[in-house]
């Protein structure tokens, strides 16, 4: 039995996590949320956790009044998420949060030797050299949540001394397979935000659809698996069968396969190295019949292009790219600018210049804000 911390627990992954902690009968000793001050009341008087942090500080006065009486401890903003994160009472962060904000509550969470359960990409995006770095040297593990990286993790078990020859990572492929650049011109965000196989958050949807999310995990595959960003290949898989795969050096392939739930990589990541009952569907291969694969079009869906070309670069330039990428799928959402400006925002972020192979959380932070306000100002 593991106390665990949920950053993000009001959000999709957030809510599941808190699904699965019941069912395991882990208690969640720590819940924190963006700004859903109603939700995350209603989860603190469920779950009467220690502590909760509300990350808007405006909504921090709601909050106490919502949850009077309680006695649980309160906490706001950037420090709040830390706090939260390395609370004594807490085993295991998972990190659920959305967005470049989970970097800094990751590694106060491991300065605080604490478990990591995984699911905020940018958190390795942004600052995968300084958080690897620091989870080895304090001896902490980082578990992948992820249904991409989790099948990864899975599928290499038992072969630590084998020589891992390529990452396969499958995609969906979104709601515009197929489509090309003249088609997502009138791209509306209400068509965005339908994904034919997940149910997320509306950040991660978008990101689905214009295959930034795959550019991301690319990235974050290439920091938790060691691997050069050309030994992972990205496959349309329009199924979400396959979560991904692992080829060795003699060829051999292993996958991990499932139906579209998270719930499973959430347990795995909780209760590793055991398997435990979980309340997911059976996988019926004959109810599927068949499974495809296909290559990405990099010409059409240009996110993903800058998120290899940033990591070829390495440095902060990640870091450029995801924060590029966040401001205009806000101005999007917001209806400020069109789908296909999305991809050509954040590959346009490629040119600022901040060359800086050693670097700090200080330099993150403000490769972030450069990407940010060279997005604004080209609107």
């Amino acid at each position: 039995m593991k106390k665990i911390c949920i950053l993000g627990s009001t959000g999709s992954i957030g809510r599941q996590s808190i699904e699965v902690c019941k069912a395991l009968r882990f208690p969640v000793v720590g819940l924190a949320a963006h700004s859903n001050t109603e939700l995350l009341a209603q989860q603190i008087h469920a779950l009467r956790p220690k502590a909760a942090c509300i990350f808007d500080q405006s909504q921090y006065a709601e909050l106490k009044e919502k949850t009077d009486g309680t006695g649980v401890q309160l906490f706001t903003g950037m420090e709040g998420l830390c706090q939260l994160a390395s609370m004594t009472e807490c085993d295991m962060v998972l990190n659920a949060v959305v967005g470049m904000v989970g970097l800094q509550p990751t590694l106060a969470a491991i300065d605080a030797g604490k478990a990591v359960a995984l699911a905020n990409k940018e958190t390795l995006v942004t600052g995968g050299k300084l958080v690897i770095s620091a989870a080895k040297e304090k001896g902490v593990p980082i578990l992948p949540v992820d249904s991409e990286h989790s099948a990864i993790f899975q599928s290499m078990q038992g072969n630590a001394q084998n020589r891992v020859k390529k990452i396969i990572l499958t995609a969906s492929g979104g709601p515009f397979y197929g489509k090309t650049r003249k088609d997502l011109e009138t791209v509306t965000v209400k068509q965005a935000l339908c994904h034919p196989n997940w149910s997320m958050g509306a950040k991660i949807t978008i990101d689905s659809a214009t295959l930034m999310n795959k550019g991301l995990e690319l990235i974050e595959a290439c920091w938790l698996f060691d691997q050069k960003p050309e030994d992972v290949e990205i496959v349309i898989h329009r199924e979400s069968v396959v979560h991904s795969l692992v080829e060795y050096e003699d060829h051999a392939v292993m996958a991990q396969l499932g139906v579209p739930d998270m719930k499973l990589p959430i347990q795995y990541a909780l209760t590793y190295p055991k398997r435990l009952c979980c309340d997911t569907q059976r996988l019926s291969l004959t109810k599927y019949g068949q499974l495809t694969f296909a290559e990405p079009d990099e010409e059409t869906f240009i996110c993903l292009s800058a998120c290899k070309e940033a990591m070829r670069r390495s440095g902060v330039y990640p870091a450029i790219v995801n924060g590029a990428n966040e401001e205009a799928v806000a101005l999007f959402l917001n209806g400020k600018i069109r789908f296909t400006d999305i991809g050509r925002l954040v590959m346009d972020s490629l040119a600022i210049q901040y060359d800086k192979e050693d670097f700090a959380i200080s330099d993150i932070l403000e490769a972030d804000r450069l990407a940010r306000n060279f997005v604004r100002a080209s609107v």
